[in-house]
């Protein structure tokens, strides 16, 4: 059975590393974009929204279809869905289609999310926070690996839509081996209400103060992981005085973090760190990093800095979600749908709020936003952190 965990683990990775292909595939894709569908950068960018917006109505929704039929069908309802979006729309015939294709992708990330995250966890028990983790790294993976498909679509002239056929195929393929894969026990387990683990904590869990908190942290960990993806380049241009082209580069060193980052936790979080430890020393880091470009504007400092940014914020979401089905593990569908909303909402939110904020104002505004955000984020999480103490360690268990 722990042999046929595994190899469920292995495709429900792929299927976040097709999903970071996803996640950019469509600004990856804006000259073709826009000739086919008559528009322009903006109404390409609506289509972006729309699938925050096809994610933000059916998390919750598909946290409890979770709970009640099962992790197995949300992953395969997932990639079938996604399939439908892949394959639609290069053959779009107008934008209006498209824009129902979009929500398309956003119902499958929900559904994804909200089969993928229990299953890991009721897998590897002994190993969630890691389990979870490592899904940023495949996601962040893909989104490495799409521009170079991209790339050698261009050079040789050949149809843009084959970027996202290529991923549709492997959808496919991965949806198949899923469904053999993935262990019935589970699926059954889910269904009736069953859970192999029993409560760990001395005392029960409050929804209204860890779960909130860590609700609050879902949204503010996405919060700023989009500013930083979204302005960065625009930093350093505008304050930092770089070229164009090396103020892309400060996005690779973003990602260079990230991926080390994810590395580092899934070794860590076995042996050393636990799971609230990092939630609350990665926002601090965030915040020095944040106060440090804010301070200095050198192309070498800002450089350097992108590279902790992308560090500290880098599977804090991940380690979130986790921590609430531990905390919350009879409904863990459910909660995984209540901190997926508040991340889908960063994402909807933070590029209109911070968009608003470059118009009216210069970009360092933008950046003690950042700032501003990243504390709200420590306050949640030095709170999680106190309420843990006192759920796990006996001296702290008076008046909890």
């Amino acid at each position: 059975m722990k042999y046929q965990y595994f190899l469920s683990a292995f495709g429900m990775y792929i299927n976040y590393f097709l999903l970071g292909m996803v996640n950019i595939i469509l600004a990856s894709n804006m000259s073709s974009l826009t000739n086919q569908l008559d528009t322009d950068a903006t109404g390409v960018s609506y289509l972006i929204a729309a699938i925050g917006i096809g994610r933000l109505i059916t998390y919750s929704i598909a946290g409890a279809l979770s709970d009640r039929v099962g992790r197995k069908p949300l992953i395969i309802f997932s990639a079938i869905a996604m399939v439908v979006f892949l394959v639609g729309i290069p053959f779009a015939p107008n934008y209006g289609i498209a824009i129902v294709l979009a929500l398309f992708a956003g119902i499958s990330n929900s559904a994804m999310d909200a089969g993928t995250y229990p299953a890991l966890t009721e897998m590897f028990p002994k190993s969630a926070s890691s389990a979870s983790v490592m899904i940023k790294g495949f996601v962040s993976l893909g989104a490495t690996f799409l521009p170079y498909i991209i790339l050698i679509l261009s050079d040789n002239n050949l149809f843009y839509g084959i970027s996202f056929l290529v991923p549709a195929v492997i959808y496919i393929v991965n949806m198949i081996f899923l469904f053999f894969a993935i262990p019935k026990t589970q699926t059954e387990q889910a269904r009736k209400g069953e859970h192999p683990q029993v409560n760990q904590f001395l005392t029960e869990p409050k929804f209204w103060k860890e779960g909130l908190a860590l609700i609050i942290i879902g949204f503010t960990s996405t919060a700023l992981l989009t500013v930083s993806q979204i302005w960065l380049p625009s930093y350093g241009q505008e304050v930092a005085g770089m070229s164009a082209s090396n103020s892309v580069e400060l996005l690779s060193y973003y990602s260079i973090g990230s991926l080390i980052s994810v590395l580092f936790l899934s070794v860590l979080l076995k042996k050393i760190l636990k799971p609230v430890t990092v939630i609350l020393l990665y926002p601090i880091i965030t915040l020095i990093a944040v106060t440090v470009i804010l301070c200095n504007h050198t192309p070498l400092v800002l450089s350097i800095t992108c590279f902790f940014l992308g560090f500290s914020t880098a599977g804090i979401l991940q380690l979130a979600i986790s921590m609430m089905t531990q905390l919350f593990w009879e409904r863990k569908g459910t909660v995984t749908g209540f901190v997926s909303t508040a991340s889908s909402i960063a994402s909807v939110v933070l590029p209109v709020a911070t968009g608003l904020i470059a118009k009216n104002g210069d970009m360092e505004h933008i950046f003690i936003f950042d700032s501003v955000v990243a504390s709200v984020g420590i306050v949640a999480a030095a709170f999680l952190y106190y309420r843990y103490q006192k759920l796990t360690k006996p001296q702290l268990r008076t008046n909890i």
